[in-house]
């Protein structure tokens, strides 16, 4: 099966200072990660269009992109939020960043490629409908998935979530949303302190306490993802990819390692064999360990690839 590396330079000229986890160091650190590991080479590289704002507005407010646009700074800095801020090529970097989701989409739609990785920044899934938050300006996944729906009429996307924080955006875009279901698995409590209230049936929150490792991982997930997976019959498995959840990463307190993220993949590749023609999307969200992270997304695409 091919799988996509799909970036774009403007993701690593994004900067929101030198002490700021959410560093273009983490985009190097991936490839130099995949050139070591050779997989460098087995990849189809693509450079990711902009996003329309046709493609945003899917999923986003109309007045909250445009404030977008409008904050862009031509020079120095502008805060969004405390932990978010935009410099003069943040701008290019979302729309890139969400554009290259839309470009995985289609390439694994038109059966060029059985499964993309977006190895881009900033992340997304924090991104609510009205609102940035948390290094995340565009919710790419969610522009992705709204995608595939619009364009490709499919009548249902999976994402799946395992960032250590829960994908608050990803379930305000879509917890309305019965053609998408949103599997989320996170530390709680801890930022940002939500995912445990009632949902819909399609919303799948799995909360974890601090200090699980890979045991108390994949029970959920064999528990709890992929009944509903089974259920649900995605026609397209997107991946929210953090992989903040690390052993390494100094940000949370959660346990796992590079067999839990190649097992994980391993499970949604077999779901989207079933349902989805093997078509699967992933785009990186956390991860700020930069050898736990280069190595764990080399985990990842190896799964995609079906290789150990």
């Amino acid at each position: 099966m091919a799988v996509a590396l799909i970036t774009h330079p403007d993701c690593m000229r994004h900067d929101m200072g030198a002490l700021h986890p959410e560093s273009p160091a983490r985009l190097w650190a991936i490839h130099d990660q995949l050139v070591a590991s050779r997989l460098d080479g087995v990849l189809r590289h693509y450079e990711s269009p902009a996003a329309t704002r046709k493609q945003l507005e899917r999923v986003h407010d109309p007045d909250y992109v445009e404030s977008i646009f409008r904050s862009a700074p031509q020079q120095g800095m502008v805060a969004l939020d405390p932990d978010t801020s935009m410099n003069p090529y943040t701008l290019s970097a979302a729309l890139h960043a969400a554009g290259a989701v839309v470009q995985g989409v289609d390439l694994v739609m038109r059966g060029e490629v059985g499964a993309a990785f977006c190895s881009v920044r900033p992340p997304g899934h924090h991104a609510e409908r009205h609102r940035a938050m948390g290094f995340c300006i565009f919710n790419n996944v969610a522009v992705g998935a709204a995608h595939a729906l619009a364009a490709h009429g499919i009548e249902r996307v999976a994402i799946l979530d395992f960032d250590v924080h829960h994908g608050n955006g990803t379930e305000d875009i879509f917890g309305t949303e019965g053609r998408v279901l949103f599997c989320s698995t996170f530390q709680h409590p801890y930022y940002p302190y939500s995912g445990t209230a009632p949902t819909a049936d399609h919303v799948i929150n799995t909360p974890l306490a601090a200090g699980s490792g890979g045991k108390q991982f994949r029970q959920v997930v064999e528990t709890r993802w992929l009944p509903a997976l089974e259920t649900f019959k995605p026609q397209l498995v997107m991946f929210s990819a953090g992989f903040d959840a690390h052993r390494d990463d100094e940000l949370a307190q959660l346990n796992l390692n590079e067999s839990d993220y190649f097992w994980v993949t391993e499970q949604a590749m077999k779901v989207a064999d079933r349902h989805a023609h093997g078509r699967v999307v992933s785009t990186l969200e956390g991860g700020y360990n930069l050898p736990a992270l280069g190595r764990s997304v080399v985990a990842h695409i190896q799964a995609m690839l079906g290789t150990a």
